[in-house]
């Protein structure tokens, strides 16, 4: 029987203990694992770095939730992102991602990478004609998507995208951290590989650091999973549960966080301090039919733009009250930031530049008329 994603979230991987009962399974706290005998490995556990019980019932979960056939925890969005990359690139690989993908997954690729002799090109991955003339056959070996993107909210079509990367032998991943697996399922439309900052949306409460990827190939999920125990940068048993139960309320948190920032957009799109707001809930968004398609909402992420420049971003980022002026986001608290000296400073000077007049907002599940005249009280005070 096929469940629904809320109660799959619920209960994937999440079997009652056999001792006790407890319905909550417990947290295995350890190093290591008693043999039966030299390699007589109970369970298959034998020591917390190579596998753990409540990393893998994340895993499992996570697996299930994304469509995928294997998933692997990390300790953090970043080293899982690298896992996925080492599993695949070598000196001479090239890989091509979006021209407005998180700062750190850039400085990741340009400042580690690079330098190991691996091609960085970065291209608008809503135009297609461009992304079929960056993704040359036989020479790029990874085309990196994030949709929406961070922060401007771009939405690329993720089917399309896959056909292009695939016709060229590439492996399409997609980053899926601001829609999360609740609305939005890359492998379904034919990507790869999908990573993921747990910390943000899938732990849903700004108290745990993690990263995920999840895959829908064999051989590249015991490359990754090689990685992930030869390298070692594993999550521990407590960020595991703590993930794991982030992520039963992912559904109900995740429709709250996109009816408020829906309600959020559309009032910040006609406020008279404002020039623009990025969102893909609103009509006039280039991306709004297609991310329709792909996302059951549309999130609890946008961004705006202030009329009057930098000064001003500056002025409403630092002026809100309920929205917390902090880098991260997906929490079940709103907060406020200014990607351009916060988030994507490490891509000053560069195509990925934030202009300084943009503010990010991350909408959470307050109660939306208090939020509102939050956002409302903080323009009020942009000269």
């Amino acid at each position: 029987m096929t469940h629904g994603f809320e109660t799959r979230a619920i209960h994937s991987g999440q079997q009652f203990d056999p001792t006790t009962g407890a319905v909550v399974p417990p947290i295995y706290q350890s190093s290591t694992f008693v043999q039966d005998g030299i390699g007589g490995f109970r369970g298959g556990y034998e020591y917390a770095r190579s596998a753990n019980p409540t990393r893998d019932s994340l895993q499992t979960l996570l697996a299930d939730l994304e469509g995928g056939t294997a998933a692997f925890s990390f300790a953090s969005g970043l080293s899982a992102e690298d896992a996925l990359l080492r599993s695949v690139l070598k000196p001479g690989s090239r890989i091509v991602m979006g021209n407005d993908v998180y700062g750190g997954t850039h400085r990741l690729v340009s400042r580690v990478h690079v330098p190991w002799g691996v091609t960085l090109d970065t291209v608008e991955m809503s135009d297609l004609d461009a992304v079929r003339a960056a993704v040359r056959p036989g020479e790029t070996d990874v085309l990196w998507v994030e949709t929406p993107s961070n922060p401007l909210m771009k939405i690329s079509d993720i089917a399309a995208l896959a056909e292009i990367g695939h016709a060229a032998g590439a492996v399409v991943v997609v980053d899926n951290t601001f829609a999360s697996p609740y609305l939005q399922q890359p492998l379904s439309f034919g990507a790869d590989a999908v990573v993921h900052s747990t910390t943000k949306y899938i732990g849903g409460h700004s108290d745990v650091v993690g990263g995920a990827v999840i895959v829908r190939d064999d051989e590249l999920a015991a490359k990754v999973g090689f990685i992930q125990f030869g390298v070692g940068a594993v999550s521990a048993p407590m960020e595991a549960w703590l993930t794991i139960r982030g992520v039963k309320t992912l559904g109900v948190r995740v429709d709250r966080h996109s009816s408020n920032a829906l309600a959020i957009a559309e009032a910040l799109s006609t406020h008279d301090a404002i020039d623009r707001v990025y969102y893909p809930g609103l009509s006039s968004h280039p991306g709004h039919e297609l991310a329709a398609r792909q996302m059951k909402a549309f999130g609890g992420m946008l961004s705006v733009s202030l009329k009057g420049g930098g000064a001003a971003a500056r002025t409403f980022a630092e002026s809100t009250e309920l929205f917390q002026l902090a880098e991260s986001l997906g929490g079940v608290e709103s907060l406020i930031g200014y990607p351009s000296e916060m988030t994507h400073a490490s891509v000053r000077g560069t195509e990925l530049e934030v202009p300084d007049t943009i503010v990010r907002l991350s909408v959470g599940i307050e109660d939306v008329s208090d939020l509102l005249a939050d956002v409302e009280q903080a323009l009020d005070r942009v000269a």
